[in-house]
């Protein structure tokens, strides 16, 4: 579940601490927990009744909630014959460990934060199409620059959050401690396309932020282009008022 922008994990939370980085926590009435800063928590086989429970003291620690948390499910099944990776929805172990989990776990808040941002800038694109019709149709573009700036911003925080807090691009830092598993990590990575998604995301972003960039720079045009017609017709004022004073006291 990706809760909100940033969890507080400095806050000491209910449960034993089973690893650090990402935090791994026994939760109180069974099951695991893997809380990641940027908003992220997975949760392995915990009971409905303690998930609400862990849940309302996580989202206690959450900034910026969001509304609706995105979300995926999936699937373990443990069997020591099988070759670990994935088969469909399901992700198969060959034996549990705590750092199996925080591989699974690393992989799927990933997913669940790239779709979150698919999604808002899928949003961006709707927003942003009018503007460019208007331009390809009647040469201009309504709107205010401000609104453009907004854009901007969003995207630089977008790509902000992604890059320097969740590091989609790099391996977690389980793989350091545990080279062996990293088979496992390669074969979730590629069955979620976290590289791919990742990708196509970065050119999403840096196609709507040149778009923005080249729309601002259009109003900029505009406004500058009325001042400097004002400041003409200021001098021009200045001089028909100059001459008519020089005519008027003409003896």
């Amino acid at each position: 579940m990706l809760l909100g922008e940033r969890i507080d994990l400095r806050t000491r939370l209910a449960g034993d601490i089973l690893a650090r980085n990402p935090l791994t926590v026994a939760v109180p009435g069974g099951g695991v927990a893997v809380l990641f800063r940027y908003g992220a928590v997975v949760l392995f086989d915990v009971p409905a009744a303690a998930q609400d429970q862990f849940l309302a003291r996580l989202l206690a620690l959450t900034g910026n909630r969001y509304e609706k948390p995105e979300t995926e499910v999936i699937a373990v099944t443990i069997d020591p014959s099988i070759r670990e990776g994935m088969q469909g929805d399901v992700v198969l172990f060959a034996t549990m460990s705590v750092e199996r989990l925080q591989i699974v776990a690393s992989v799927l808040s990933k997913s669940v934060t790239l779709a979150m941002y698919e999604s808002r800038v899928a949003q961006d694109f709707d927003r942003i199409e009018p503007l460019a019709r208007d331009l390809e149709r009647h040469g201009r573009i309504s709107g205010k620059s401000s609104a453009m700036l907004k854009h901007i911003g969003a995207m630089l925080l977008t790509e902000q959050v992604m890059v320097g807090r969740v590091e989609i691009s790099e391996k977690p830092d389980t793989l350091w401690d545990h080279p062996d598993l990293e088979a496992l990590f390669l074969r979730m990575e590629g069955e979620f396309e976290i590289r791919e998604r990742y990708a196509a995301l970065e050119h999403k972003l840096n196609l709507i932020s040149r778009t923005v960039h080249t729309l601002v720079e259009l109003l900029h045009s505009k406004r500058s282009l009325r001042l400097e017609w004002s400041i003409v017709i200021l001098i021009v004022i200045e001089i028909m008022l100059t001459l008519y004073t020089m005519f008027t006291h003409v003896p």
